[in-house]
Order: C-alpha cells, then sequence, then structure tokens
C-alpha cells in the first residue's frame, strides 16, 4: 500500500489579539484543497498566532504562501507590539518532515517556498535551520537579533542580504524566516512569581546556551571572556533547549518559555522537572504549564508512564490513563482545559473513517457484525478477541502490580502490563485493517478489464490485494500468540484470585489464532506467487498446533489454583 508523503507546517502570525485577522489568514490556508487545519493557537500577551496544518508538501507550500500573502495584506508590523520576539508579519515559518519524505526532500521545498515569498510579495526572506545556506543563519535567535527595528540598518550590511526577496526595508511586513527542521515542542512553565528577572534565572538555568559567566557578583559581574573576546558560558541542565522568561499580563503570572527542539534527547517531562528544581532552589515553585500548538502523542505516554514509575505505580495503563496523568503531573490544564483531541497531532490527523470498527460501541461493532454486510467479518472479529486476550492479560499484571504485599514486584508486574497494552493496541488496529483488507480486495475486482492494459493492470491489482489480505491475517496471528507469553506468566506469578483470567484470556487468544489462520488459509490460493503462500500457511498451521498446546497448560494452572 502506498502512502503520501506529508509535511507540517507551523506558521507564527504576528497578531493574536484580532480574530477577524486570524480568522481571514487561516481562511486563506484552507482555500487550498486537501490541507488540514489542525491548530490555531493565539495569544493576546505575545500578540501571536500559531497556526499548525499539514498536507502533501505541493499542498502545503501553496497554503503557507497564501497564508503568508494575507498576513503581509493585513498585519502592520510598524504598529505591533508583543511579548514574544517578532521581526515580520509572518515571522518564522518551518517545514516538517511528518511522513513518507525526507528532510533533504522538506529543504527543498521550504527553499521553494522561500523563492517564492520573496520574488512574489517583496519580503525580504531569510533561511533557517536545515534550510540554511550558511551556518550562522541555523539558528533563529541570531538571524531574528534586534528584531523588526533593527531590519532598516541591518538589510543594509552585506553579511545580512536575505536568502530570497530585496534587501530592501518592508515596513508594513518586515521580514520573514522560512525553514526545514524536526518536530519542535513549544512548552511553557507557569511560576508563582511576577518577576522576569527571576522566570529568566530559571530559563538559564535549564536551557542549553545556560548563562554568561561574569567575575563576582552574577548579575551586574565582568563578563569573563575568552582568548578571542567572546563571552564564557556556563551551560544550562538541558540539551536541545531554549529558554526565556516573560510576564503574561493575562495569566498574572511569569513563565518560561521553551522551545524544545528535539524531544529524543529532552522530553517534556524532563523540562518540567528541571524548571521545578530551579524554581524550588530560587524560593518559587511551579504552579502548572502549557502547551502552545500541538504535541507528539508518545510524547506524553512516555510523560504519563515517568510520573507513574515515580509512585511505584504501573505503566500498563491505555492511552487515555497515560495522557491523564501527564496532564495532571505537569499542570498543563492550570490555564486552560486540555483537550487531548485538538492538542495531540495523531489525534487530530486520525479521522473517525480511519477506524469505525474500533470507534464503535460494544453494540454498534456486534450490530454491524450481525448485518447483511460481509464485512466486517471473522478476521476482524477475530482481531477484536485476540485484544480482549491481551487486555485481559494487562489486566492481571495491573492487579498484581498493586496487591497489597506484592510492593517490591510492582516492577515486573508493570512491565509486563505495559507490553500487554502494546499487543492490544496492535490488534486493536488490525480489526479495521482486516476490513480494509477485504475492500482492497473488492475494489481490485471492480477495476475496468477492457484492454490489454487495464487487464494487467485489474491482475496486478488483484494479487497486491490478495497478498495484503493474507499478511493482515497472519499478523492478527502472531500477535494475538504473543500473548500467551503475557497470559502464562501471569496465570502463573500473578494475583491468585485471578488465575481464572489468565485462562479467559488464552481461550480468547486461541480462537483469536484459529480465527485468523482460517483467513490465511481463504486467500493463500488466490495468490500466484506459490512460494510466498506456502511459506506463510505452513507457519501459520505450525502456531496454531502450539497455540492450542499453550491454551491448555494455561487452563491447567489455572484450574489448579481453584
Amino acid at each position: 500500500m502506498t502512502h503520501q508523503p506529508l509535511i507540517e507546517c507551523v506558521p507564527n502570525f504576528s497578531e493574536g489579539r484580532d480574530l477577524s485577522i486570524i480568522k481571514q489568514i487561516t481562511d486563506a490556508i484552507q482555500s487550498v484543497e486537501g490541507v488540514r487545519l489542525l491548530d490555531v493557537d493565539p495569544g493576546k500577551a505575545t500578540n501571536r498566532t500559531v497556526v499548525t496544518f499539514v498536507g502533501t508538501p505541493a499542498e502545503v507550500v501553496e497554503a503557507a504562501f497564501r497564508g503568508m500573502q494575507k498576513a503581509a495584506e493585513l498585519i502592520d508590523m510598524r504598529r505591533h507590539r508583543g511579548e514574544h520576539p517578532r521581526m515580520g508579519a509572518t515571522d518564522v515559518c518551518p517545514l516538517i518532515p511528518i511522513a513518507n519524505i525526507s528532510m533533504e526532500e522538506t529543504v527543498h521545498w521550504a527553499r521553494q517556498l522561500a523563492q517564492r515569498v520573496g520574488d512574489t510579495l517583496d519580503i525580504p526572506v531569510y533561511l533557517y535551520e536545515n534550510a540554511a545556506t550558511r551556518p550562522e543563519r541555523r539558528n533563529l535567535a541570531h538571524i531574528r537579533a534586534g528584531e523588526y527595528e533593527a531590519l532598516p540598518e541591518k538589510l543594509g550590511k552585506p553579511e545580512w542580504r536575505p536568502d530570497f526577496g530585496p534587501a530592501t526595508f518592508h515596513a508594513q511586513a518586515g521580514a520573514t524566516v522560512i525553514g526545514a527542521r524536526d518536530f519542535l515542542v513549544a512548552y511553557n512553565v507557569n511560576l508563582n512569581t511576577t518577576s522576569v528577572r527571576r522566570a529568566n534565572s530559571v530559563a538559564f538555568d535549564v536551557r542549553e546556551q545556560g548563562r554568561v559567566r561574569r567575575l563576582g557578583n552574577p548579575i551586574t559581574g565582568e563578563i569573563l571572556r575568552d582568548e578571542q573576546g567572546e563571552p564564557l558560558r556556563e551551560p544550562g541542565m538541558l540539551k536541545a533547549v531554549k529558554a526565556i522568561g516573560w510576564y503574561i499580563e493575562e495569566y498574572g503570572m511569569a513563565q518560561v518559555s521553551m522551545n524544545l527542539t528535539n524531544i529524543r534527547i529532552t522530553p517534556v517531562h524532563e523540562a518540567f522537572e528541571a524548571c521545578c528544581r530551579s524554581a524550588e532552589q530560587r524560593g518559587m515553585r511551579v504552579t502548572g504549564s502549557e502547551l502552545v500548538g500541538m504535541i507528539p502523542l508518545e510524547a506524553l505516554l512516555e510523560a504519563g508512564r515517568y510520573f507513574l514509575r515515580k509512585q511505584q505505580r504501573s505503566v500498563g495503563v491505555s492511552e487515555t490513563e497515560l495522557i491523564k496523568i501527564a496532564v495532571k503531573s505537569m499542570g498543563l490544564d492550570e490555564l486552560a482545559p486540555f483537550e487531548p483531541q485538538q492538542k495531540i497531532i495523531e489525534y487530530k490527523l486520525r479521522q473517525a473513517q480511519d477506524a469505525p470498527l474500533v470507534q464503535q460501541s460494544l453494540l454498534q461493532f456486534a450490530d454491524e457484525t450481525a448485518s447483511e454486510s460481509v464485512a466486517p467479518g471473522g478476521g476482524s472479529v477475530a482481531a477484536y478477541v485476540g485484544a480482549l486476550a491481551a487486555a485481559l492479560g494487562t489486566m492481571v499484571a495491573n492487579l498484581s502490580a498493586h496487591k497489597r504485599g506484592w510492593d517490591e514486584r510492582w516492577a515486573f508486574f508493570s512491565d509486563w502490563a505495559a507490553r500487554g497494552q502494546h499487543l492490544k493496541t496492535q490488534l486493536l488496529r488490525l480489526v479495521d485493517e482486516d476490513t480494509q483488507a477485504f475492500n482492497a480486495i473488492l475494489a481490485a475486482f471492480r477495476l475496468p478489464k477492457g484492454t490489454d492494459a487495464e487487464k494487467n493492470m485489474r491482475k496486478k491489482a488483484i494479487q497486491d490485494a490478495t497478498r495484503y489480505a493474507i499478511e493482515v491475517p497472519y499478523q492478527t496471528m502472531e500477535a494475538a500468540f504473543q500473548t500467551f507469553e503475557l497470559l502464562k506468566i501471569m496465570a502463573q506469578e500473578g494475583n491468585p484470585n485471578s488465575a481464572s483470567d489468565a485462562a479467559v484470556g488464552a481461550l480468547c487468544a486461541r480462537a483469536a489464532v484459529h480465527g485468523a489462520l482460517l483467513n490465511v488459509q481463504t486467500n493463500v490460493s488466490a495468490l500466484d506467487d506459490k512460494e510466498f503462500a506456502n511459506d506463510m500457511l505452513q507457519k501459520a498451521l505450525k502456531m496454531a498446533l502450539q497455540a492450542d498446546v499453550l491454551e491448555q497448560e494455561i487452563v491447567a494452572i489455572a484450574r489448579g489454583k481453584m
């Protein structure tokens, strides 16, 4: 199955107060067919709006241009005031590779957008991050130094000639920065102070750049310099983090405003904890935090696991519970309700039609299965039964992790519960994918077969769809088979009062394996690649036999504890 390349674009517009202007800009972006607007996050104090949208590269570049064109018409930088550093109506416009596209390809599209903005709108454009044409321009803060007010003088210097557009001052629109970068999380931590100086002290503690070293007094002392005359710096606690302190009047508090430029290096929960430690050492307290824009799902899931481990609680809980723990632990709902469907990028990208069966209630799923439609059928039901097997094993693991008197074993059961959750998620995905595989076969058979070219195309489509219809139930077999290890350990080592639940899980797992096997057997005969078909069938049959043995062993263990 082929998948289109996806790029995310997160332009920052220098207007956060006039909703009619913001609406006109986002309308221009949405006027491009295929683009999906994910988030619009205006800030009154910063007078800045962060917009997030996704699409194919060509769609995104067109939408970004239209948004920037509208911003240049409506925003007058001569009258702009706000807490956030800025240099243009569209201050910065990064492109981020999301799926099926490399960073190098994303750089190409960023430069294409920059050239069009410079040539068509007569706005000076600088390239940054991975799209930068020279090393000193990779850093956004370096390009933006002096902000809008410094542009008239800056543009007259040869070293500040823009990458695209005229080297002349555009009084209304200013200048803009376009680039390609990895996913960035804009994250603010709230402090129980109104002092910008104290918020900055925390920011300097945590950010990678740290603070300038001084002789004697850390604030007024003479700056220490190296042999080349450059200021010496005391590095901060966190890598891949930029931070400043500011006061937000609408909240009545100071914040540490951070850009987490690589959340694989410094996850959001580590940034939060570092701010907590610094604030406490300086006599302050972190009261909560906020996300500006969106965040990847895994970042919040890992935060939830981190805080559960601190409590010595099982991390093998549902996505919903992990997100709830992360939100409450970091106070992400202090300033406004935190809505996962709006703030998590995967949830915004995931449409209801992407997983119509899993989104249904139990009653709806049963009614849909019982209807005259041929799908969902046995394959989807087998995957769902497998998911229930994983869920039962996970339940026993979580009950055991929290059993009174078993405190020293919580980590053991937590690890097993996490594995069970992973298998449950896999099998739930396969519930809908099995139906998609069946529909792919139907679609292939409906293709025209008039000309020789059409016949060949139709034959290839049928074979590709048939192969897919073998691979999907085989994946169900594999995932369901893996639940036996979890279920056996839980029957042997878990809470003895729940051994029967592990046994029921084993019965479900065997049903899932054998149910999916029937779908494999149904489709292998229609595949021309007999070597592949026979190999898959033999492995599937062997797995089914092993499932029979494991089911009996687990049921026997459970009965021995009754």
